[in-house]
């Protein structure tokens, strides 16, 4: 059997008693390694200054070998936080008024990446199969190719791909065109995401769909597929249960008191239309007087990207729309927001989820949006809440049961939450699940599966 090789921008290494860190895909991908054994490589996170990275640290668990490498102040800069998080990064998310293009950003991104092929390449066998993840490493393949590599290459990208004219502003949009038809398969999380992409090739003659899912470009053929990631359903389920027991879980029951929790949980990004979502709820409370003092909003967003500095002002504007909103409609007896700005263990959030009445997941644009698969998992199936969803989160095209609201639509979603506490107990029954049952049976570990099963198909492209 080939061997697996994995490569990400960051790798969730196993801690000294050989415990890798929680969450779904970081499940999915070390069973798939332990499953083929392989590598799995990436940025180690720590910066070696401006001297000449040290050779790559490996770490040796089971049938899996961790390779691990520092970057420089300058690559960090340039690749990180420039080209991939403030051009990449908002152009996928429709936002052009906030990509900042600067050449040196550009050529960083695309050095480091040839760095990452350069540390790569020595450790890859001629039957190795490669699976590279997410808009950082887009350029890869290409880097791999040059130096010789023959080997069955993937990528999977986790965030939206934007349309031909929002793609096209962006100086090098060639170059990662160019970069992703060196992949032998190419995949999304939505078929609207899949078809942007073909739109980019046709646009300006760069390729063509040949039918089947395959394409060509740039004189290579290859699929493009659209594979909508999941969690391990199951057992977040029992994880949600369980977790309903935990101190703090039952600390956060007890001084709700009688009150219906809405739920929101965001690491602290422009995408995820928090500002927006802050404004529905006091919508809410306005137009439905007597919510006030039975309803509380928990909003956990934990900090991101700090260095970069829409960031740093999202999170001043955040804390004070909350402070704004609690000063003005809260009493003394009644705080309307709770606004956490630091992460929630996993085992925590998870019990917090299965006390929402409503999961509030509301992103401007998403590429799927995993908090909402995990509060439908895990709701108490003889009493679940309601997940008002975003229609620009990729999990809208999966998750019927939910309440779809346009996030830039105020009154709009000030309305689903209002519809969503109101709801009969067997019409929330039945959403659910519609939803769970889907969950269940889309897992993160199907996800894994048929991607692999199509990258290791060699009639799927050329």
């Amino acid at each position: 059997m080939s061997r697996l090789v994995i490569v990400s921008n960051r790798v969730p290494v196993p801690d000294k008693g050989g415990i890798a860190p929680a969450g779904g895909l970081a499940v999915a991908l070390k069973a798939a390694l332990e499953e083929q054994g392989g590598i799995w490589m990436g940025w180690s996170g720590r910066s070696s200054g401006e001297q000449e990275p040290q050779p790559l640290a490996q770490l040796q668990q089971g049938n899996i070998t961790y390779a691990l490498t520092d970057l420089t102040d300058t690559d960090v800069e340039e690749y990180y936080h420039g080209f991939a998080n403030r051009v990449l990064w908002p152009i996928c998310h429709y936002r052009l008024d906030l990509a900042e293009y600067g050449r040196k950003e550009m050529a960083g991104y695309f050095r480091v990446n040839r760095f990452f092929g350069r540390r790569l390449a020595p450790l890859v066998k001629p039957d190795d199969v490669i699976w590279v993840h997410d808009y950082h490493l887009i350029p890869l393949a290409a880097e791999l190719r040059q130096m010789g590599l023959k080997n069955r290459i993937g990528f999977f990208l986790h965030i939206p791909w934007p349309p031909a004219d929002v793609l096209f502003t962006m100086p090098v949009h060639e170059e990662i065109m160019r970069g992703l038809s060196h992949y032998d398969v190419v995949g999304f999380q939505t078929d609207h995401d899949l078809e942007n992409f073909a739109g980019c090739l046709r646009r300006e003659g760069i390729g063509d769909e040949l039918g089947g899912g395959r394409f060509t470009a740039y004189d290579r053929i290859f699929k493009g597929g659209t594979y909508a990631i999941g969690i391990e359903t199951a057992a977040f389920a029992e994880f949600a249960e369980k977790a309903s027991t935990n101190k703090t879980v039952k600390k956060a029951r007890e001084s709700i008191e009688h009150r219906s929790l809405i739920m929101g949980v965001d690491r602290l990004d422009y995408s995820k239309g928090i500002t927006q979502r802050i404004d529905a709820f006091e919508r809410f409370i306005l137009a439905n007087p007597a919510q006030q003092g039975r309803v509380t909003y928990l909003q956990i967003t934990p900090k991101s990207r700090s260095e970069v500095p829409e960031y740093e002002a999202m999170q001043r504007t955040v804390a004070e729309q909350a402070g704004r909103v609690n000063g003005a409609l809260g009493a003394v007896d009644w705080v309307p927001i709770r606004y956490i700005n630091r992460s929630v263990g996993r085992h925590i959030l998870a019990g917090l989820y299965r006390l929402g009445r409503v999961g509030l997941v509301t992103p401007l644009r998403d590429g799927m949006n995993l908090v909402a698969k995990e509060y439908v998992a895990a709701q108490d199936p003889d009493d679940p809440g309601v997940l008002v969803l975003s229609r620009f989160a990729g999990a809208a095209c999966e998750l019927r049961g939910a309440l779809l609201v346009n996030p830039y639509d105020i009154e709009g979603t000030a309305n689903a939450m209002a519809r969503a506490l109101s709801m009969p107990l067997e019409e929330r029954k039945e959403r659910w699940k519609t939803m769970m049952d889907h969950l269940l049976e889309h897992d993160v570990s199907r996800w894994c599966r048929d991607f692999l099963n199509d990258l290791t198909t060699r009639d799927q492209c050329g």
